[in-house]
C-alpha cells in the first residue's frame, strides 16, 4: 500500500459507542485577575467542584496559564447535563506555585465564583465577578463561562501538528514554539479549540497529538473557517508572534488524503516590510484520525439485527420460591419481579414486527420492525442445579433443549421460565460469565457470517450485531 493510500485509510472516520447522557462542553476564561506575583504576574489555573451530597467535591482542573492575569484556558470541562437535577457548581481562580496537579492547598485564592450548570446552559455565556472568602470582591476580576451542547454531535477528531524551519526570535537561543487553534464563530468573534505544549528550544517542533469533538472544533461544520497561530513562548507572558495561517476542517481533510497537508505560517508585518518575504515556517498535519460517534438509530438504519437473549438467576440467593418473599415465587394473583422484568424489556423488541412479514434483505431497507423480527428470544438460566443429574449450571436452556435455546415470542419465555422454575433446584454462585461469553460468541460468528446486518443495496452495512443480555 502507498504512503498516500495509507493516509487516506487512516482519515476514514472510526466507529464508537453512541453516547447515554446528555454531555456539556464548559469553557473558561478570566478578566482583571489579582497580582499575587511582587516579580511577575499571577500564574492562574481554575479548580470546577460539584456539590454532591451536602459538599463541594473537586471534579477537573485547567491547565496554569504563565504569568497572566487576562488568561483563556484550553482545557475543557466535559460534564453530563440533567434538565431536571439543579447541578450547583463552583469556579474557584488560583495563583498556581507548581504543577496544576499538584493540588491546590499551597496556591494563592484568586477568587470564585458559585451557579448551577442550568444557569449556564440556559445562557450559554455566563460572566460573574470573582469573589474572595467572606463574599469580598476580588478588584475587577471577572471569570466568563461558555457552554456547548456536543449530546448531538456526530463525532471527534485526533490531530497532530508539527512545524519546519520557524522563524527564531530568541537571541542566545532558539525559539520556544508553541501553536493555538481556533475556530471563527458567526459573530466574527474566535473561540480558542486547543492550544499545545511549549517545546523548548526547537525551530521544528513536533506537537503532542489532542483529540477535539467535531463540536468544539467546527461546530460540526466542515466549511467553518479555522485559524492557526503560532507563538514563541515567553515565561513573562508576553509572547513573540511567528505567524498563522487560515483553514477548514474540510481542507484539512481533503489535503491530509493528497498528502499535501501543509500551510505556510505568515507573518502580516513581515510581507508587508519585506519584498522578498516568502514565510516564518511551514506547519504540517502531521495525522488527522475522524471517529464518528454513532446513535442507536444509525446501526438500526444500517441494517443491525437485535438478537434478543434473557439469562435469568435461579441462584438460591433469590430465595424459596414457595415463600412470598422470593423473587421468584409465583403468586397467582400477579407476576413476580423476574416475570415483570421480562414482559416489560420483551414486549418492547417483540412489538417491533407488527407491519406484517418483510421480504427478506436486500429487497427492502432495514426498518424498526426489524429489531429482532424473528421473534424467537434465547432463553437461559444460571446458577442451579439442572435435571436429569441435578449438577450445577451456569448456562441451560430454560425450556430444557440444549439444540435449541429459543421461545416463541415473550409468551414463550414466560411459560418456559413456569415450566422450568420447579424442576431446577435454586443453588449457586452467582456467575453471569459463561452466559455472557455464550451470547458474545453468537454475535461473533452472526458477524462473520453477515446474519448481523440485514444490508440494503443502498445502505451500508453495520459494524456489529448487537447482542441484549438481560
Amino acid at each position: 500500500m502507498s504512503a498516500g493510500s495509507e493516509r487516506r485509510a487512516a482519515a476514514a472516520p472510526r466507529a464508537v459507542p453512541a453516547p447515554r447522557a446528555s454531555r456539556v462542553e464548559l469553557r473558561l476564561s478570566c478578566r482583571h485577575l489579582l497580582d499575587r506575583d511582587p516579580l511577575t504576574k499571577s500564574d492562574p489555573s481554575v479548580l470546577l467542584l460539584l456539590r454532591s451530597q451536602n459538599q463541594w467535591v473537586q471534579v477537573d482542573r485547567t491547565e496554569v496559564v504563565r504569568s497572566s492575569l487576562h488568561p483563556v484556558f484550553s482545557k475543557v470541562f466535559t460534564l453530563d447535563y440533567y434538565f431536571e437535577e439543579v447541578q450547583k457548581l463552583r469556579f474557584e481562580v488560583y495563583d498556581t506555585r507548581g504543577p496544576s496537579d499538584l493540588g491546590y492547598q499551597d496556591d494563592d485564592f484568586l477568587g470564585g465564583m458559585e451557579c448551577t450548570l442550568g444557569q449556564i446552559v440556559a445562557q450559554k455565556k455566563v460572566t460573574r465577578a470573582l469573589l474572595l472568602r467572606f463574599g469580598r470582591n476580588a478588584g475587577k476580576s471577572t471569570i466568563t463561562v461558555t457552554a456547548e451542547d456536543i449530546s448531538g454531535n456526530n463525532g471527534y477528531v485526533e490531530l497532530s501538528f508539527r512545524a519546519r524551519k520557524l522563524d527564531d526570535k530568541d537571541l542566545f537561543s532558539k525559539s520556544d514554539p508553541f501553536l493555538e487553534l481556533y475556530r471563527v464563530n458567526d459573530d466574527g468573534s474566535e473561540q480558542l479549540v486547543y492550544r499545545t505544549e511549549v517545546v523548548k528550544d526547537n525551530l521544528s517542533p513536533v506537537w503532542e497529538p489532542f483529540k477535539v469533538s467535531l463540536n468544539t472544533l467546527c461546530s460540526c461544520e466542515e466549511t467553518r473557517p479555522l485559524k492557526c497561530l503560532v507563538w514563541d513562548h515567553d515565561s513573562r507572558g508576553k509572547h513573540d508572534f511567528i505567524g498563522e495561517f487560515s483553514t477548514t476542517f474540510e481542507e484539512m481533510q481533503k489535503a491530509f488524503g493528497e498528502d499535501q497537508a501543509q500551510w505556510d505560517c505568515v507573518n502580516a508585518k513581515y510581507r508587508q516590510k519585506k519584498r522578498n518575504y516568502k514565510n516564518s515556517g511551514v506547519v504540517i498535519l502531521a495525522d488527522l484520525k475522524s471517529y464518528r460517534v454513532h446513535s442507536f438509530l444509525d446501526y438500526i438504519m444500517g441494517g443491525c439485527q437485535i438478537h434478543f437473549t434473557v439469562a435469568i438467576d435461579f441462584t438460591a440467593s433469590n430465595g424459596d420460591p414457595r415463600n412470598s418473599c422470593s423473587l421468584h415465587y409465583i403468586n397467582p394473583f400477579q407476576p413476580n419481579e423476574y416475570l415483570q422484568a421480562l414482559v416489560a424489556v420483551g414486549e418492547i423488541c417483540q412489538d417491533y414486527d407488527r407491519c406484517g412479514p418483510c421480504p427478506p434483505p436486500p429487497h427492502h431497507w432495514p426498518c424498526s420492525q426489524d429489531y429482532d423480527s424473528d421473534k424467537r428470544f434465547s432463553a437461559l438460566g444460571f446458577g442451579a442445579r439442572i435435571p436429569p443429574k441435578y449438577e450445577v449450571s451456569h448456562d441451560f436452556a430454560i425450556n430444557f433443549n440444549p439444540e435449541d435455546d429459543e421461545c416463541e415470542g415473550i409468551q414463550g419465555v414466560v411459560e418456559a421460565y413456569r415450566n422450568c422454575l420447579p424442576r431446577v433446584q435454586l443453588y449457586g454462585p452467582t456467575n453471569v460469565a459463561p452466559v455472557i461469553s455464550k451470547v458474545a460468541r453468537m454475535a461473533a460468528a452472526e458477524e462473520s457470517t453477515g446474519e448481523a446486518s440485514a444490508q440494503s443495496p443502498q445502505k451500508p452495512q453495520s459494524a456489529a450485531s448487537c447482542p441484549v443480555t438481560s
